[in-house]
């Protein structure tokens, strides 16, 4: 298993929220948290350094280091590149902030799968992939420059590109550990889901 000393964690939390109403998703609260802390207590265990990428300086509450993303408005893809330029580890961490109920053993699967060959370890659950809870080589920053150099802003199209290794979740707690919390509706259910 890769040693925690070459890992860098990036929590991913630089989006617009436009269908949570332009609210930061970072600091939506669950049971009195943040969901930032939830993805910041997850990955600790396991990383030896954690990156927030987010313009929001509201962020620097948390001591982390906290990158800009390089190119604005373009996505998760623009993201995970402005974590990666700024990593100086092989192996990167990448979380999503908006994944409030992530568990630390759900990320060490990635770690566990690490294999030196593959360039994205990423989890599916659900029969959906989910590369904003994956495993990043530190190679994977030249290819994504180029494909923000070309206006390309799909990451899944950039992971065309790359070699993906697949991680899949099965049970359907799982599901519910990896849930996207996209709109306030979501996160009413969700609340619902956790009291019942």
């Amino acid at each position: 298993m890769v040693n925690k000393k070459d890992i860098t964690g990036i929590i991913l939390a630089g989006g617009k929220s436009s269908r949570m109403g332009g609210t930061d998703k970072g600091f939506l609260k669950l049971n009195g948290k943040t969901f930032i802390e939830y993805s910041i207590e997850a990955i600790k265990p396991l990383v030896s350094q954690i990156m927030i990428v987010s313009n929001n300086p509201d962020y620097d509450v948390f001591k982390l280091k906290r990158v800009d993303d390089i190119i604005k408005d373009s996505g998760p893809l623009a993201g995970i590149y402005s974590g990666l330029q700024h990593s100086k580890t092989d192996y990167n961490l990448v979380l999503s902030c908006d994944i409030p109920l992530i568990k630390t053993g759900i990320l060490e699967h990635l770690i566990e799968e690490q294999d030196g060959f593959h360039d994205v370890i990423q989890l599916v659950s659900n029969h959906k992939p989910m590369p904003l809870i994956a495993m990043y080589t530190k190679r994977c920053e030249t290819l994504f420059y180029e494909h923000l150099q070309n206006n390309e802003r799909r990451l899944h199209v950039a992971l065309s590109h790359l070699k993906v290794k697949n991680i899949v979740l099965l049970n359907s707690e799982s599901e519910l550990l990896t849930l996207n919390i996209n709109t306030p509706e979501e996160l009413k259910t969700l609340k619902y889901d956790i009291k019942h």
